[in-house]
């Protein structure tokens, strides 16, 4: 490496330590992470050809690491270094955010949901698992694809409430084209999987479907409902249009009893 790409790194390095990234151009923060993945190469035309490609900071860090590889000079390396550090900032958000933090209605979960899938383009489906109290106790992966697409959901579902001691589940998945609306294939999964939920003993609250920071709630939609069934109070998937106005007619009677 020549003795002026030294200095640049040095300087770049110094102001770092000096100023964090206050005053760094966007190209320059590529250029401090590239400076790890390549140590004998002038980085700043590659960060340059980053922001150029992919038209910002945000979207190269949100890119797939295959989406990276097509960008000349970015190699494996490279690649992993900058997926790293885009996931890292959702991770660290995650994990403040989960500090003993209570699920406690429909929009504490669709926010909770929201950061989840910060730089996910793929679509996921999680089980948020939470206690009795409705404290968040793990952020349980079940799978990647769609829900059409994926089979072995009832297993990985039932055995992620049993190994995490699950009382009260939230669904979560994305769609990254976008729409929010959920697709029969998500309705007819969410009935199938809050049955089993219901024979191991645990609770659906709700299903959130998230796309950048939109999001659509189930329970919010009255797609999820609790129905009392004797002395028991139980939840019901509407999973077509004459249930959910079912559905609708039992919340509106609860509301109109508690305001009476």
């Amino acid at each position: 490496m020549s003795d002026v790409h030294s200095g640049h790194r040095a300087r770049m390095r110094s102001r770092f330590a000096a100023q964090g990234l206050d005053g760094f151009a966007d190209h320059e923060v590529l250029e401090l992470i590239l400076f790890y993945a390549i140590p004998q190469k002038n980085v700043n035309p590659l960060a340059h050809q980053l922001l150029e490609h992919f038209g910002s900071l945000h979207r190269v860090m949100d890119a797939e690491l295959e989406e990276l590889r097509q960008v000349e000079g970015i190699g494996e390396y490279a690649a992993s270094l900058l997926r790293l550090f885009g996931l890292m900032g959702a991770r660290i958000r995650q994990s403040r955010a989960k500090d003993r933090e209570h699920l406690r209605n429909f929009r504490d979960a669709q926010q909770h949901c929201i950061r989840l899938f910060e730089g996910k383009r793929q679509e996921h489906f999680y089980m948020v698992c939470m206690n009795g109290e409705m404290e968040v106790v793990a952020d349980a992966l079940v799978a990647k694809g769609s829900l059409d697409e994926v089979e072995a959901y009832p297993r990985v579902v039932a055995e992620l409430a049993l190994r995490h001691n699950a009382h009260t589940v939230v669904f979560c998945h994305n769609h990254p084209d976008g729409k929010t609306t959920p697709s029969q294939a998500d309705i007819d999964t969410t009935v199938r999987l809050n049955d089993l939920l219901m024979r191991i003993g645990v609770t659906l609250a709700d299903h959130i479907i998230v796309s950048d920071e939109e999001a659509f709630s189930f329970s919010a939609n009255d797609f999820i409902y609790r129905e009392s069934v004797g002395d028991t109070l139980v939840t019901r998937v509407a999973s077509s249009a004459g249930e959910l106005r079912i559905a609708r007619q039992i919340n509106e009677a609860k509301k109109n009893r508690s305001q009476s």
